[in-house]
């Protein structure tokens, strides 16, 4: 609106003459805007006494306000405060805002033990790379973020950097385009915020090597080289109405040290499975039943308990293996074959029932 002129500084018509000798501090002129009206000389002392603002002023504002926004959504994980800040900036440089509210995250009285990230998710045509920050009240926290953020964009990062011990930082390729990536950037830092356990004690749930086997071997009727040799040569008539196979699970090296035993079928432990299941479309021909008879043994015996309780859940409840494994059955005087080398695999059934599934 136009500004209006008013004269105020003459006495009106028909004023008294006291009125007219007194003197007035109303300055010449008013200016009304259509807002309250305010005397020139006060309207110049408001605008001197304000400092002017820069857009870096108002960027900085913006970042503190970010900042705050953030912080009143926080989560807070093994009493670390986390949160994941995405920014949608049009400046020349949306990096140097994104550091802002880094800078304001960091000084915070607010916050102490804390995990944040913070990214720039402005498209670009074409598509450019955007900063994305891991802001940390520790290395630790820092460092663990940094690693799973690795991971969960693999292909995605152009390039990183530890700026500071408690700033990462990384451009990222496409940051934003998938609604996905909000959902993942909160998984990390949930993730990387948990404390982690002592080292020394075993994870609720887990179990011993010892406990495996143990748990195994309870589910087999193990048997000794000489009943396993006696079955293998019909001594022991009736025992099984079933095909039964001695299996040697020892890898290459072992059977070229120790030698092996005639007749027994070569199928090394990495295979094992899939050259004995029946459902398998890399099986043996003779594994063409469930009934059959598998005595499996290793160089010592214990690695054949763990594969023949396989073989059991496969659905082979005949499986079982040989106490004490090869070493056994050499000690008791049981025939083998010292002269097992690398021609005599050739000739076996290694080079079909060994190989690379």
């Amino acid at each position: 609106m136009l500004g209006q002129y008013y004269e105020t500084s003459g006495p009106a018509k028909g004023a008294r003459s006291e009125s007219s000798r007194s003197t007035s501090t109303v300055p010449a002129y008013v200016v009304s805007t259509g807002k309250d009206l305010l005397p020139r000389a006060a309207s110049s002392a408001l605008s001197a006494s304000t400092p002017v603002r820069t857009l870096d002023d108002v960027r900085l504002q913006v970042a503190q306000e970010t900042t705050i926004r953030a912080i009143n959504k926080k989560e807070v994980i093994d009493g670390v405060q986390i949160g994941v800040i995405l920014s949608t900036n049009s400046t020349s440089d949306p990096g140097s805002f994104i550091r802002l509210i880094a800078e304001s995250l960091t000084s915070h009285p607010l916050l102490h033990s804390f995990l944040f990230i913070i990214a720039d998710t402005t498209q670009s045509v074409p598509p450019k790379p955007t900063t994305l920050l891991v802001v940390g009240s520790a290395p630790d926290l820092v460092q663990r973020g940094s690693l799973l953020t690795s991971s969960k964009f693999v292909g995605r990062i152009i390039s990183s950097a530890t700026e500071d011990p408690k700033v990462w930082s990384a451009l990222i390729q496409d940051l934003g385009v998938s609604t996905y990536d909000d959902t993942a950037l909160w998984d990390v830092v949930r993730k990387a915020a948990r404390q982690p356990i002592d080292p020394l004690l075993p994870p609720p749930g887990s179990r011993s090597i010892a406990q495996i086997l143990s748990d195994a071997r309870a589910k087999l009727q193990r048997i000794t080289p000489m009943q396993a040799y006696r079955e293998l040569t019909g001594e022991n008539q009736g025992v099984l109405d079933a095909p039964t196979f001695l299996v040697d699970i020892r890898p290459q090296a072992q059977r070229a040290k120790h030698g092996g035993i005639r007749g027994s079928l070569v199928i090394e432990r990495n295979v094992l499975e899939w050259r004995l299941d029946p459902r398998s479309d890399a099986r043996l021909t003779v594994a063409d039943r469930y009934d059959i008879r598998v005595i499996v043994f290793c160089q010592e015996g214990y690695t054949s308990s763990l594969a023949a309780y396989s073989l059991q859940k496969l659905g082979l409840l005949n499986a079982t293996d040989v106490i004490g494994g090869f070493e056994a059955w050499r000690l008791v005087g049981l025939p083998v074959d010292t002269t097992q080398g690398t021609e005599a695999e050739e000739r076996s059934l290694v080079s079909r029932a060994g190989s690379v599934v």
